[in-house]
């Protein structure tokens, strides 16, 4: 059994992001452990999400919200720890899950989580990111070199059309709801990586997703132990292949 770090904001997490590699990490066997700024904060997913972001659209889909709806009332998601607290020595792998509503700036741009983040990537230890969870690592910093943690290595986050289209599909109600800061995701990993041939934005799609059942509409990359993920609908995906990496 391997132990899992999950580091999480207090609120505005994506809700597929979170919830289906919890659970199939704890179908598998491994423990998953939660983190907040402050021990013992229970947090909360983006409501949005689960409710439907516009005239009940652009939502999580069903068996993500069943996922988390199980999740809520797991015991290791009402005991969290505090980033300052983390010991990498003590898990097995590293899951920087994503989010964009607000709140997520709280644990996108910590440097103390940033700078755990790089003392458990120095580890060699499994490290998979999602989402705007690759800002984390795009930020944290080697402190050997100064560069990112990402500088030499492959990895895919958000897109930036992926972000752009959420943001004025819904721009007209919701203003910035999609845009946690003014560069897009994409633009920001980019900047942090050695070169452009070590980006790669995957198939094209809007609505295509990966399901429990179906990985045809999912994409990831594995590049040694560093596994990325572009968005939710990569998740199910996302979870099986560092299932794979934990081993047995």
């Amino acid at each position: 059994m391997a132990r899992v770090l999950i580091p999480v904001p207090d609120r505005d997490f994506d809700v597929t992001e979170v919830a289906v590699p919890w659970r199939l990490l704890t179908e598998a066997g491994h423990q998953v452990v939660f983190a907040t700024e402050a021990a013992g904060t229970v947090p909360a997913a983006d409501p949005r999400l689960l409710t439907g972001v516009v005239l009940g659209k652009l939502g999580a889909a069903p068996e993500a919200k069943d996922c988390y709806a199980q999740l809520v009332v797991a015991p290791e998601f009402r005991a969290t720890l505090a980033w300052a607290d983390l010991d990498p020595a003590e898990f097995d792998a590293l899951l920087l899950p994503g989010g964009h509503a607000p709140a997520m700036r709280q644990y996108l741009g910590s440097e103390l989580l940033q700078a755990k983040v790089a003392a458990f990537w120095a580890t060699g230890r499994p490290v998979a990111a999602i989402c705007h969870g690759v800002l984390v690592l795009a930020r944290a910093q080697d402190p050997a070199t100064g560069r990112s943690l990402l500088y030499g290595r492959r990895t895919t986050c958000l897109p930036a059309y992926m972000e752009r289209s959420a943001y004025l599909a819904t721009a007209w109600r919701l203003g910035r709801y999609y845009r946690t800061y003014p560069a897009y995701v994409e633009t920001e990993v980019r900047a942090a990586l050695a070169g452009e041939r070590d980006f790669e934005r995957g198939p094209l799609t809007l609505s295509r997703r990966g399901t429990a059942d179906d990985d045809s509409g999912a994409f990831t990359v594995l590049d040694g132990s560093y596994l990325s993920a572009r968005w939710p609908g990569d998740a199910y995906l996302f979870s099986r292949r560092l299932i794979e990496l934990l081993g047995d």
